[in-house]
């Protein structure tokens, strides 16, 4: 099916909670809707789904309005956080009840299929009140995958998981995507999820669609601060400078040998990710000392803080590293690196992809 959203307003009293937003996504491919709470991912699944109407705009499937058509008339698959299962069935028979209504042959095999990739083949027997909240989460997951539905709205569907289950979740989800035709439909507050999942990312904020394209594309060339904001995990380092004939001048720093189009404008913001800020030198580096503010570890990375001539940076560090908080450290960046925003926030000037201009 083609799912294809043009111009969704939606209001709720004076507010309004969807601007204008028109998206097509891709069948056979996983979209990603990524922001933060209350960025209008949920709201604009609603639409998708037929549990809510939009104030203005079309809800077209393949090529028919379905605006105003109920969500039991529609094949919809949907798992949200607040989970919903049948609490007086067995959890084999939760995810077998769509196999059953659509009168499918070996629903046995099938479930267990399900069960064991998304590790809750041994609680087959177990009524959902028996089981965890992250246990019942993958229940919901398995009856909206047996379902087999042209659409699959996944509302961040892993998000009552430990860690480590989600990173082994989210490789047996692409996968599982990757084999069916189903339009799946994921919302995630996090930029590493987007990352892992692949597909096309749509980037949200305050009920405003920013950025809609492939998702390595979104997270190498965001079109705007906003986005690049959304789309950075721990946030973007973003640094005042001007543009000066030689190139950029940071604000208290170094000039930045950069060549700028002559559309930019004289007030810029310089953007650097912390992956791109290392604390020893490589060929082409700028050096910029300061002092440790802050280091914390998580998971296999170091992000240390550091006050620099140009303002707090973040480093993120591979491994575990230990840093005295006071200490004089010197970081290093490649120009080459670096993302080059306008007055107005739109990107001027981002990195080739393998770190060049």
């Amino acid at each position: 099916m083609q799912l294809t959203l043009e111009g969704i307003n939606k209001k709720v009293g004076p507010q309004t909670w969807l601007h204008n937003m028109s998206i097509a996504p891709r069948s056979g491919a996983v979209t990603v809707l990524l922001g933060a709470t209350q960025a209008g991912k949920t709201s604009l699944m609603r639409i998708m789904a037929g549990l809510d109407v939009p104030t203005s705009g079309r809800v077209m499937v393949d090529r028919r309005d379905v605006v105003g058509v109920p969500v039991r008339d529609r094949n919809v698959a949907m798992v949200y956080q607040q989970f919903i299962n049948y609490p007086s069935l067995k959890v084999r028979d939760n995810i077998a009840s769509p196999l059953k209504l659509r009168g499918e042959k070996n629903v046995d095999q099938r479930v267990r299929e399900l069960a064991e990739k998304l590790h809750i083949e041994m609680f087959l027997d177990r009524l959902p009140a028996e089981l965890s909240g992250g246990q019942q989460q993958r229940v919901a997951l398995a009856r909206a995958l047996a379902k087999g539905a042209p659409l699959m709205l996944l509302d961040e569907p892993l998000v009552n998981l430990d860690y480590k289950l989600r990173e082994e979740l989210r490789d047996e989800l692409t996968a599982l995507f990757a084999a069916g035709n189903s339009t799946v439909v994921y919302a995630t507050t996090e930029p590493g999820e987007a990352l892992l999942l692949g597909g096309y990312t749509a980037v949200l904020d305050e009920g405003e669609l920013l950025q809609y394209g492939p998702t390595a594309e979104v997270f190498h060339k965001p079109a705007s601060l906003r986005v690049a904001r959304a789309f950075s995990d721990p946030p973007m380092n973003l640094l005042s400078a001007m543009a000066t004939p030689e190139g950029v001048q940071l604000e208290g720093g170094p000039l930045l040998a950069l060549g700028l189009a002559s559309k930019a404008t004289p007030k810029l913001t310089v953007g650097m990710r912390a992956s791109a800020v290392r604390v020893q030198a490589q060929p082409g580096d700028v050096a910029l000392p300061g002092k440790v503010e802050l280091a914390e570890i998580s998971g296999s990375d170091t992000f240390v803080h550091v006050h620099t001539l140009v303002g707090e940076l973040v480093a993120q560090l591979t491994g575990v590293h230990h840093f005295e908080l006071g200490a004089q450290v010197t970081l290093y960046f490649n120009p080459a690196q670096v993302y080059v925003f306008d007055a107005q926030g739109m990107l001027v000037l981002a990195p080739v992809r393998g770190g060049g201009r």
